[in-house]
């Protein structure tokens, strides 16, 4: 597994006619070397593949990076490497420019001196998953299924949207998260017609929508749903707008294909709100890609021009959003296929009313 996402740093070296890249993001940090500390640079290049962090992460470098020379380094990392990077005859080296800051790349010139520097982006070679990463996606999706089922046991007129959150996050801890995949959301009343309304101390009242946004880590890979249910029976306007919504995802779903660019997708389950007369209110892409990072490649939306291909994990989320009103948005995780996608997620999207 390890040597095949080496291999493609390497074709990306060939491609760009690098010595070597260096990778500073977290992310791709892990996906290329299995290290996990929170420190630490990867300078890999046609012959060369060194590990450099700092006295707190040695042993556990050495232990989760194998494949890797590990070197020390103190508080000027990019002095160390840049003379490393001089002995070894590199000249052209390969930097994540939609990761280091002005401030970061200003250190970088100054340390490499003799060194030409070329912009370059790794994210897209994490968008296939391999079967080892589905594994652990399947049971970060797991974890957040049974956390719901658990929060619904809880819900009534009286509880807060922190304690809903609160409940969420300690459920999935208890069924082995190691920790949320992004701030919680949990928005009900009006402030469902918040997205990404964050939990508040809004006190739940009876026929409420409850929209809930969250997610489970496992072993570095996140999870991501989002459920909408009512505190009570719904009333005609509810179920109306909750049933444009899930018509809408389940379209969207059907349209995931590989060979589909995101574009493509998005409108399917676009065209669906918008023909009911609420497309001003769904104002976010259908759905992204998710892995090591919450919102990765590829992208579904509008403007998403990104083809999708099988092994590739997706969102779709389509929402409407009512000022004054609230909101409603259903959320699963799949996989693509050749034949069309594997649903992750669990969690049943009929209408739950919490009586």
């Amino acid at each position: 597994m390890m040597q095949r996402r080496l291999a493609n740093i390497h074709k990306l070296i060939a491609e760009y006619d690098l010595d070597a890249i260096i990778v500073t993001k977290p992310e791709n940090r892990r996906y290329f070397s299995g290290f996990t500390g929170s420190a630490g640079l990867l300078l890999i290049g046609k012959k060369t593949q060194m590990l450099f962090t700092d006295f707190r992460y040695i042993e556990q470098a050495k232990a989760q990076a194998p494949e890797y020379k590990i070197v020390r380094h103190g508080t000027a990392v990019f002095d160390i490497v840049a003379d490393t990077a001089k002995k070894l005859d590199i000249t052209r080296i390969g930097f994540e420019s939609d990761f280091v800051t002005w401030d970061i790349y200003q250190m970088v010139k100054e340390s490499f001196k003799s060194v030409e520097l070329r912009p370059i982006k790794l994210d897209a070679l994490r968008r296939k998953k391999d079967k080892d990463e589905l594994k652990l996606l399947r049971k970060a999706v797991e974890i957040a299924d049974a956390a719901f089922n658990q929060v619904i046991t809880i819900i009534k007129p009286g509880i807060t949207e922190l304690e809903i959150a609160l409940e969420l996050e300690y459920q999935m801890r208890k069924f082995g998260s190691e920790k949320p995949a992004f701030d919680t959301i949990v928005a009900s009343g009006d402030r469902g017609a918040m997205p990404h309304g964050q939990a508040s101390d809004r006190v739940i009242e009876a026929g409420d929508f409850i929209t809930m946004d969250f997610g489970a880590v496992y072993r570095g890979y996140h999870s991501d749903i989002t459920r909408t249910v009512v505190a009570g029976k719904a009333n005609d306007k509810q179920r109306e707008i909750y049933n444009i919504v899930l018509n809408s995802q389940l379209a969207g779903i059907k349209a995931v294909v590989a060979g589909k660019t995101g574009k493509e997708v998005d409108a399917v389950a676009r065209r669906i709100i918008t023909d009911a007369g609420y497309g001003d209110y769904f104002g976010h892409g259908l759905g992204h890609g998710v892995g090591l990072y919450i919102h990765e490649e590829p992208r579904l939306s509008p403007a998403s021009d990104s083809i999708l291909s099988t092994g590739m994990v997706v969102s779709v989320e389509p929402g409407i959003y009512l000022p004054g009103w609230g909101g409603v948005r259903i959320e699963d995780l799949v996989v693509v296929s050749d034949t069309g996608c594997e649903i992750l997620t669990a969690s049943k999207k009929k209408l739950i009313e919490l009586i």
